[in-house]
């Protein structure tokens, strides 16, 4: 007899009183086309617009390309994972309690607060970059003006509601990936020689630049392997769609809409870019220049391609900032439910807001920004290190809760034919899945350039499993029920009326 549906779990809360916590609860307002811009904004920033160029420079045109199809691959396995889980668990903030459930509650934990660490960091980030290429117009206005202007806008609409937050990413997700699929359609043709906007009218290209002095690979297997794991990092943020699974209107409908269409649409727009920037632009000067973007835009003839890239590339920084705010606020919302936050964390809005967890997530974002000023090689070094150790930290830890989490519903009579999504090819998903990852892990500590991570993010997971074990024990106090009496959604717990 089951005693708690999964998707029941966001009113399975333990009795409270009215000083406690409001009874609220997170409202299912959000779509599949919502979860998919999320997702794409929480993926697509500074990274391909700005550093694409020296990723193609140090892997050579198709090392780039290669690595970026690695990347995409690893992404499709991670999000194939996920799409079990988002459906098992449909709950606000997801990454910990798949974790919790599936592996144990100081995994959980430590998934948690790594992740939330991510997002804090890159919001400091965000906001610092957006408000420099402000300056381009408005050169008299200090950064932290900007700084400040963005943070009161992003944290406005996230705190009306998470409609609101949703329909607000949709569109700024929307420019981005309009800005990109011009650069595809435009540095496509322009490739064969049509660039109807120029007025130099350069002739085909084709794939000459392929072929460099050095051979297809002028950086050596060494570089595409390097280029590899940065893509990993590229690619962070289209996990997002496990945050906002507790927010979705039907989940076992709408996540795995959203998990195929992401994937296709990251494997689209990345890869595809990422061939026409290197057609065009010799891979040597695709390495000096500060976007090749506007490069490509310039060299097809596009009006004002600076002014409209430093738009854009403001709307994809604001973006990626909005998507993360939303996952900080939601990941301190999950720790609070689970007791192993502050319970004033989960306090929510009259529509659904965990405002105090949002308010917190944005004040220590702000700090983050503060210390990469003041304490640049110390703080903000450390905390930049762990961030990026995170992501493929909390991926692992995704792949991983799935395969236990199959394995303990499969052993408890489960039958799988009544999952309403289940990962193909199981266990070889999962397994390949968690493999790739950890060579990668691996493997940064061969690179200079990204070895920090492991210094101060393998030291961050010891340091959060030790304090959780002090402050909750070895098996941990959760408000939740065990997972032994959660039961994963199938079919029939989540068909619409």
């Amino acid at each position: 007899m089951r005693s708690t549906p999964a998707q029941d779990l966001p009113n399975a809360l333990p009795h409270t009183t009215a000083t406690q916590v409001p009874l609220r609860r997170l409202q299912r307002s959000m779509d599949a086309r919502h979860l998919i811009m999320i997702a794409l904004g929480g993926v697509i920033g500074s990274g391909l617009f700005l550093s694409s160029g020296y990723t193609i420079n140090q892997a050579g045109p198709l090392g780039a390309i290669i690595a970026y199809l690695v990347g995409a691959f690893v992404v499709y396995l991670v999000m194939a994972c996920l799409g079990e889980l988002a459906i098992a668990y449909p709950v606000s903030g997801a990454f910990h309690i798949y974790a919790a459930r599936s592996i144990g509650p100081a995994t959980g934990f430590t998934t948690a607060w790594l992740y939330w660490l991510c997002w804090v960091v890159a919001l400091g980030s965000e906001f610092t970059a957006a408000g420099i290429l402000m300056q381009r117009w408005f050169p008299a206005v200090p950064v932290w003006v900007w700084c400040l202007i963005f943070a009161a806008t992003l944290f406005t609409i996230n705190a009306i509601s998470a409609r609101v937050f949703g329909e607000t990413e949709f569109w700024l997700s929307l420019i981005k990936v309009l800005a990109i699929v011009a650069l595809i359609v435009l540095g496509g043709a322009a490739i064969f020689g049509f660039t109807p906007l120029s007025t130099e009218h350069p002739a085909a290209v084709l794939f000459s630049n392929f072929h460099t002095p050095d051979g297809l690979f002028p950086g050596g297997v060494g570089g595409v392997v390097v280029t590899s794991l940065a893509v990993f990092y590229a690619f962070s943020g289209s996990e997002l769609i496990g945050v906002a699974a507790g927010e979705t209107k039907d989940p076992a409908k709408n996540i795995p809409r959203a998990l195929r269409s992401t994937v296709l649409r990251l494997l689209i727009l990345f890869v595809g870019s990422i061939t026409v920037i290197a057609a065009i632009l010799p891979y040597e000067q695709a390495g000096l220049t500060s976007s090749p973007f506007v490069d490509v835009f310039q060299y097809v003839g596009v009006p004002y391609a600076a002014d409209v890239m430093n738009f854009v590339i403001i709307t994809a920084l604001l973006s990626a900032g909005n998507s993360g705010l939303f996952s900080c606020a939601r990941m301190l919302f999950s720790l609070a439910e689970e007791g192993h936050a502050p319970k004033a964390l989960m306090r929510l809005t009259p529509r659904g807001i965990p405002i105090i967890a949002l308010s917190v997530s944005l004040a220590l974002g702000l700090v983050s920004l503060v210390s990469s000023i003041v304490a640049a090689e110390t703080v903000y070094l450390v905390l930049v290190s762990v961030a990026g150790f995170a992501v493929v930290a909390v991926w692992m830890s995704i792949v991983a809760s799935l395969y236990f989490h199959r394995r303990r519903f499969v052993q408890g009579g489960g039958d799988i034919r009544t999952l309403a999504y289940r990962t193909p090819l199981f266990p070889v998903v999962p397994i390949v899945a968690f493999a790739l990852l950890l060579i990668s892990v691996i493997a940064i500590a061969f690179d200079p350039n990204q070895v920090a991570a492991l210094y101060f993010g393998i030291p961050f997971v010891g340091a959060c499993y030790l304090f959780f074990w002090w402050r909750y024990g070895r098996r941990g106090a959760t408000h939740r029920a065990p997972v032994s009496e959660e039961a994963p959604v199938t079919a029939d717990d989540t068909a619409t009326p």
